[in-house]
């Protein structure tokens, strides 16, 4: 997940990061699911960013709640949670610089 970048550590991606942490080993996934900080994904302005491997499912604008919403029903469900997904065309998408 970004916790880096000019936008999303200023949308609360580092209480997204927290939560999802939290919630993984809440949820037994400690050693099975790793949360990462991660450096700008040049979506800037649509955060905070998370991206669940190896599925390559993008979610922008995630909050403590949407973060609980993807732990649960895509890591744990294995279905995405549609309302959060990001899908941009490659390469840089910046709302903002």
């Amino acid at each position: 997940m970004c916790t880096s970048g000019k936008t999303c550590p200023t949308q609360g991606s580092k209480d997204v990061h927290e939560a999802l942490k939290k919630g993984a080993a809440e949820h037994g996934l400690k050693g099975i699911v790793r949360i990462n900080h991660a450096g700008c994904m040049n979506q800037c302005g649509h955060g905070p960013m998370v991206v669940v491997y190896p599925d390559d499912v993008w979610y922008a604008g995630v909050d403590r709640e949407g973060a609980q919403r993807i732990l649960e029903e895509h890591v744990i469900g294995g279905k995405p949670v549609d309302a959060l997904r990001h899908v941009a065309p490659p390469g840089d998408n910046k709302l903002v610089d």
